[in-house]
């Protein structure tokens, strides 16, 4: 597992904690056009399996089928830290009654201001030993 802090960081304007909070905010709330307008044109979505999906045209198309599935579908944060663009959340997803508490960990890529990458991970402890998180 590798986490991109490299010296292709891309410059932001404002804090990576912000932008990684509004784009939940906007999962929170099923707005497409809000999460449209802070994913970065190659956008990465990684699940916890591991499977990638790109660019921002088909993770747009797949927010609205995540959605109608879902429609319940909340993420509540505990812990949010920032490590230069790299954001690291820890909290839990609710996605109906049956299962309304699915700890998760997120870890945010933000350049330009925009969501680069919105990675989920299983929170376990070995995830958190790699990520260096309590």
């Amino acid at each position: 597992m590798k986490i991109r802090i490299d010296d292709k960081i891309k410059m932001n304007s404002r804090d990576p904690k912000i932008i990684a909070l509004l784009f939940n905010e906007c999962i929170n709330n099923r707005d497409i056009t809000g999460l449209s307008n802070l994913m970065s044109e190659d956008h990465t979505f990684i699940d916890r399996e591991g499977n990638i999906y790109k660019p921002k045209e088909k993770m747009v198309e797949a927010w609205k089928s995540f959605f109608e599935m879902y429609p319940h579908y909340k993420n509540t944060f505990n812990k949010i830290e920032s490590r230069d663009n790299v954001v690291i959340i820890t909290g839990h997803a609710f996605w109906s009654e049956e299962n309304s508490f699915d700890p998760a960990i997120w870890v945010v890529i933000i350049e330009d201001d925009l969501v680069a990458e919105w990675h989920l991970y299983y929170d376990n402890e070995g995830i958190r030993n790699k990520l260096l998180i309590s």
